[in-house]
C-alpha cells in the first residue's frame, strides 16, 4: 500500500494485510439511487435535477459521505447482508487489480496520458475491467471511504486491517474524477474532502465482508 514515490501522504510505502472482502463491480448509479430515494424519502442529492449528471446508468454525484452511509445501511435492510463503505487500503487493493503497477491497467497512463475533454461523468463501466473485474477505479468520480484521512497516517497504521485514524475533520477518497485535467489517478493516489460537502464529482461504491 502507498508509493514512495508519489506524494507526501502517500510514504511510507507498507506492506498490508486484508481480510477478505467483496467490492461493487460499479460506483452506485442514479437508477439505484433512485430506488433508494422512493423508498426512504431521503433528500435527492444537489445535481439530482441537472441533465448533465442524472442519466440513469451515469453513476451518482452530489452525495455527501454521510448521503453514502445512509445509502449502505437502506441497502443492508432490503438485502439482510451488511453494505458499507469501503476503506481506504480495501480500495487501494482492489484497484490495483492483483498487480503491483503504477495504474489499475499497468504503469502507462492510457489514454491521451489521461488528459481528454469530459464535461460530466461517463456511464459507469464504460472503463475496461481491471484484474478483479472492476470497472472505473482510476477515474469517472473520487468515491467516498469509510476512514478519516490523515496524511500522516501511513507512518502508524497497524498492518492488518487498517481502519484509518479514529477522527479528523475529512474522509478519506480514492479514484480520479471527470473535471481534473489529468483524469487518471494511480492506484496509490489519495484525497479526500469534509463529509458534508456534495460535489458533482463525488459519488461512491459498497463493500461487504467476504462470505465465511
Amino acid at each position: 500500500m502507498g508509493d514512495d514515490a508519489g506524494r507526501r501522504d502517500e510514504r511510507p510505502s507498507h506492506r498490508v494485510w486484508l481480510s477478505a472482502f467483496r467490492l461493487a463491480l460499479l460506483p452506485v448509479t442514479n437508477r439505484e439511487y433512485a430506488a433508494f430515494l422512493q423508498a426512504t424519502g431521503h433528500e435527492p442529492p444537489r445535481f439530482w435535477l441537472d441533465a448533465r449528471f442524472n442519466a440513469q446508468d451515469q453513476p451518482v454525484v452530489g452525495v455527501s459521505w454521510f448521503d453514502a452511509v445512509d445509502y449502505c445501511a437502506w441497502l443492508s435492510d432490503v438485502t439482510g447482508r451488511r453494505w458499507r463503505l469501503p476503506t481506504e487500503a480495501e480500495r487501494e487493493k482492489a484497484a490495483r487489480g492483483g498487480l503491483a503497477t503504477t495504474y489499475p491497467w499497468g504503469d502507462d497512463a492510457g489514454e491521451a496520458g489521461g488528459r481528454f475533454p469530459q464535461e460530466a461523468p461517463r456511464a459507469a463501466g464504460a472503463s475496461s475491467p481491471n484484474g478483479y473485474g472492476l470497472h472505473d477505479m482510476a477515474y469517472n468520480v473520487h468515491e467516498w471511504c469509510s476512514d478519516w484521512y490523515d496524511p500522516g497516517y501511513y507512518r502508524r497504521s497497524p498492518q492488518r486491517d487498517p481502519q484509518g485514524p479514529a477522527s479528523g475533520t475529512r474522509r478519506a477518497s480514492r479514484g480520479g474524477a471527470w473535471r481534473h485535467q489529468i483524469k487518471v489517478s494511480r492506484s496509490a493516489s489519495r484525497s479526500s474532502l469534509d463529509s458534508a460537502f456534495r460535489y458533482n464529482d463525488y459519488g461512491f461504491r459498497v463493500a461487504t465482508d467476504a462470505d465465511p
